[in-house]
């Protein structure tokens, strides 16, 4: 497989390349509440994975988008139960158009919908974030209740689990979605009975209860964090591949599906330090690493598809995750490669699509359907360009 060469450092190129990042921001930018909506044209609304990552990346260049983001979910965030919506006591929503009662496309989808099992740790992720950013006591005294609501509702998961695990299922088929983590979806794709356990929920609720012991100072979440940590390893760790399941089914059976999931761990903390060392070593295998960025799924596999959605395509803010972990734990040359290769594949493009395709040879392709821009890859650009 070719590498490629001509690293983004010409200062005026990087100058360039941000200013127009910053305006596929503020295309999407909601300007009566400030957060950042999801994607242009299909996602041009509130989203709770999406737009808190993307406040992620932009919090060191622009708090206020962070406040404004936990400020606006915090309004939504569930309070009751409901099967249709899948709303739950301090559950934070997968997605909602303000003033709308349903989605623009599907009328039987309630707006907010919160089929999501991961905005909720991100949720409590992003808050310690700011506040450790801002120190801004005021926003989180406001929030506390918030805070509790979301904390409490991932101890209700974990408790109700008899394996102890973050999981999904939805509750009805139409109108819902089937898997809920970031490889989300109406259908089955990735071959996984429910209830669900995916990879990265694991390791964001690990990070989440850590975060919410020092926004309540309340050590009870350490202790579970602790506990989480060590059946994680033990239940997700494929010893003959070296390298994580992709999720438990409803059986507690490991989908041992080699994909870029795990790479997700790498900041959050879960992973003892000899799984790190191997999980990273695995994401640059070839069969997972191309010049412009590590694949959603190994070429190995038999549903392997390069263009595909989740199944072999490259998504930048998935190779944002990696690396944030990556420079987190003294990566350097690995999250300089990813860093590297994501730039250059929005070089070659000349904008940063929401995902993209590269041949078996290693040859750069568009696909058509995704979104331009697209929230948390423009903000994986934009970061990548503005910290080292």
């Amino acid at each position: 497989m070719p590498e490629f060469s001509g690293k983004i450092s010409d200062d005026n190129e990087v100058q360039e390349f941000k200013e127009k990042l910053q305006n596929d921001i503020e295309i999407l930018r909601d300007k009566k509440y400030g957060y950042i909506r999801a994607g242009y044209p299909r996602f041009m609304r509130l989203f709770g994975r999406d737009s808190l990552i993307v406040s992620n990346q932009l919090l060191e260049i622009e708090p206020g988008i962070c406040r404004s983001t936990l400020k606006i979910l915090s309004e939504f965030q569930g309070k009751k139960i409901d099967e249709v919506s899948e709303e739950e006591p301090g559950k934070i929503l997968h997605e909602t158009e303000l003033g709308k009662s349903h989605h623009p496309k599907y009328e039987w989808i309630p707006f907010p919908y919160y089929g999501s099992i991961d905005s909720t740790p991100w949720f409590l992720i992003t808050f310690g974030k700011y506040i450790r950013k801002t120190a801004d006591r005021e926003f989180l005294n406001q929030h506390c209740q918030n805070i509790q609501a979301a904390a409490d509702w991932m101890e209700t998961k974990i408790n109700s689990d008899p394996s102890g695990f973050l999981r999904y299922q939805r509750k009805r088929e139409k109108g819902q979605l089937f898997h809920q983590g970031w490889k989300d979806g109406f259908f089955d794709d990735l071959k996984i009975q429910p209830p669900v356990a995916v990879v990265e929920a694991q390791g964001y609720c690990y990070l989440a209860l850590k975060e919410a012991a020092n926004l309540l100072n309340n050590e009870k979440y350490n202790q579970q964090a602790a506990e989480l940590k060590k059946r994680f390893n033990e239940k997700f760790w494929v010893e003959d591949k070296k390298y994580f399941a992709l999720a438990l089914d409803g059986k507690n059976l490991k989908k041992e599906t080699i994909t870029s999931n795990p790479g997700h761990l790498l900041f959050t903390g879960i992973l003892e330090k000899e799984k790190t060392d191997l999980v990273v070593k695995r994401l640059f295998e070839l069969d997972m690493w191309t010049p412009y960025g590590i694949r959603t799924q190994s070429t190995k596999e038999l549903d392997f598809d390069y263009q595909s959605y989740h199944l072999g395509s490259i998504w930048p803010h998935d190779n944002w995750i990696f690396a944030q972990g990556l420079k987190q734990f003294g990566y350097k040359s690995e999250y300089q490669k990813v860093k590297d290769a994501v730039l250059i594949a929005y070089r070659e493009f000349g904008f940063m699509p929401e995902f993209y395709a590269v041949t078996l040879e290693g040859k750069l392709e568009e696909i058509e359907k995704p979104c331009k821009p697209q929230a948390w890859s423009s903000g994986a650009g934009l970061e990548f360009l503005t910290n080292n």
